[in-house]
């Protein structure tokens, strides 16, 4: 039995293994946990470690170019370069408190995808939150993410794709409502009725995974 996390990593599996996944089951994610944003102070925001795979990269170049606030929450090794490649309206604050990062998931103008992610939780967070999220078009986001209804896609790995999509998004009226909708497709009661379906069809004993 081969549970993936997305159809994304399915197919990974079945390329690189020769596998057949038997279900696909997303992470849950606790949406219960966000409440929605009344708020948009403007600013674009990306939570993420700081590796080069991330494209953190894109995100700091496009909002420098547009001349738009970004707040980048994380660390890592690509912090230092960043920095020196970052505008004046980038702001980096490392590590938060986790009711910190509701916080500003709550009071962005749109969370920033910038790079592939088997799944992505953060972008689900900010929806939960009832804001849009801008993402590369690939991986579990276009699992996750609607463009034109939940947010925008860019195809092209490029900061000036990005920006496009940026400014895109800008011209599209987004319903927080159906976005936070959207997210609470991935929530922990969905995931968790998902193994119980999957445990019922295998026949397994509900004492085995049941809470009495």
């Amino acid at each position: 039995m081969v549970v993936a996390i997305s159809n994304v990593v399915k197919e990974r599996i079945a390329r690189s293994w020769g596998r057949q996944v038997d279900d696909v089951i997303y992470p849950p994610v606790d949406t219960d946990q966000i409440a929605p944003g009344t708020d948009d102070d403007g600013f674009l925001l990306v939570a993420a470690r700081l590796l080069a795979y991330r494209r953190v990269d894109l995100a700091v170049a496009a909002a420098t170019k547009l001349g738009r606030e970004l707040v980048v929450v994380g660390d890592g090794p690509e912090r230092g370069r960043l920095e020196a490649e970052a505008g004046p309206r980038v702001r980096f604050l490392g590590h938060v408190e986790r009711n910190d990062l509701i916080d500003l998931f709550r009071r962005c103008h749109a969370y920033v995808l910038p790079g592939i992610e088997d799944f992505g939780i953060a972008p689900v967070e900010a929806m939960a939150a009832g804001k849009p999220v801008v993402a590369f078009g690939g991986g579990g986001a276009l699992e996750t993410v609607v463009d034109g209804v939940t947010g925008t896609f860019f195809a092209d790995p490029s900061a000036e794709a990005l920006a496009d999509a940026i400014e895109r998004l800008d011209g599209i009226h987004v319903d927080p409502g159906v976005i936070r909708e959207r997210a609470e497709v991935f929530g922990r009661d969905v995931f968790l009725d998902r193994w119980r379906d999957l445990f019922r069809r295998l026949d397994i004993d509900p004492s085995l995974y049941s809470a009495e």
